[in-house]
């Protein structure tokens, strides 16, 4: 499931690109109304999380969840037609953007906006929306091990299975056990410091030195160490860990 850089990417992208313009807003899919926001300005788009919000100029907001498969396909030639599984499709002036296959495409109404924001912990690329102390605070008050409360999204939002290893694995901290709140003050300042970074680099980065490469996620042996990474199911995803480096 794409996590909050990518989501980040998508709507920075999309911002550049289509903000302040008329847009053609269709569904090829036909699976989503979309004509009360057809030929209607976009003003903004923004990610919570792992969620993409949509604000137009006299439509209600557009909320999208891309879910485990859902894409954006680009493309500059505005005369190429969309996939016919295209849920929605956004044309600009020069530039359009398909999605496909997202788990939620809707209409969503200020009240729904409000209470979609309620069920949101604070994410790591809103930095300015959530304190440090307030984050620390809700994941080291989580009553789950820290490796299920990372992927709560009501503690923290848009952290999923990789950046959970990957941070966890930065942190010396082993997923089955609770944290205090150093510890998740140290796990909040690696996650805004590589989640920006993944942003631009569409990927997880948990070294810059190495962007292509990860420290436990999906790997046989530790990068650091050498030793055989421990895999197995722990709150409902595959954890991946050092037995050396995290203990």
């Amino acid at each position: 499931m794409p996590e909050a850089h990518s989501l980040h990417r998508h709507a920075r992208d999309q911002r550049e690109a289509l903000a302040g313009q008329v847009l053609s807003v269709t569904s090829p899919q036909r699976k989503f109304d979309a004509t009360p926001f057809d030929g209607h300005r976009l003003q903004d788009v923004q990610a919570y999380g792992k969620h993409l919000v949509y604000s137009f100029d006299g439509a209600p907001d557009v909320h999208v969840h891309l879910g485990m498969k859902g894409i954006f396909l680009r493309t500059d030639d505005l005369s190429l037609p969309p996939r016919g599984g295209t849920r929605m499709r956004l044309a600009g002036e020069t530039t359009a953007f398909s999605l496909i296959a997202p788990s939620r495409c809707e209409a969503m109404d200020e009240q729904a906006f409000t209470a979609l924001l309620a069920t949101l912990g604070p994410d790591p690329l809103r930095v300015g929306e959530a304190g440090r102390d307030e984050a620390a605070h809700r994941l080291a008050s989580a009553r789950a091990a820290v490796g299920a409360a990372l992927l709560d999204q009501s503690v923290w939002a848009g952290i999923g299975n990789a950046w959970r290893a990957e941070l966890l694995f930065l942190a010396g901290i082993d997923p089955t056990r609770r944290v205090d709140e150093d510890e998740a003050g140290l796990l909040w300042d690696l996650a805004v410091e590589h989640l920006r970074v993944g942003v631009d680099a569409g990927q997880v980065v948990s070294d810059p030195t190495a962007p292509d490469e990860r420290w436990v996620y999906k790997r046989e042996t530790c990068r650091r160490c050498g030793t055989p990474v421990r895999n197995w199911t722990f709150a409902g995803r595959v954890a991946w860990v050092c037995p050396v480096d995290q203990r």
